[in-house]
């Protein structure tokens, strides 16, 4: 159990997911190092059909991700994932 903003939680509390490291690679999909240690590969592929996302269709944008707080981001910071849902939906790698 832990208490967190007065609140208490059953187990563990969950560590904050960070991306330690980032690379484009081919097809839409990023080579992602986590703060945990693990490395994964996650498909944006499917993200594109989606409005917030479609601009990383130019593979030029696409390349362009730099991490900020340990968040990608492509175009100054108009597009993000979530390091949660790069985790989840990944491959181990």
């Amino acid at each position: 159990m832990y208490i967190s903003d007065d609140i208490a939680y059953a187990g563990d509390p969950t560590p904050l997911l960070k991306v330690n490291s980032i690379q484009p690679l081919e097809q839409h999909r990023l080579k992602v190092q986590f703060s945990n240690g693990e490395c994964r590969i996650f498909d944006c592929v499917p993200l594109l059909s989606m409005p917030a996302f479609a601009p990383l269709a130019d593979e030029t944008l696409f390349r362009s991700v730099v991490l900020e707080h340990g968040i990608p981001v492509w175009n100054d910071g108009d597009i993000d994932i979530a390091p949660e849902l790069l985790y989840e939906k990944g491959i181990s790698a």
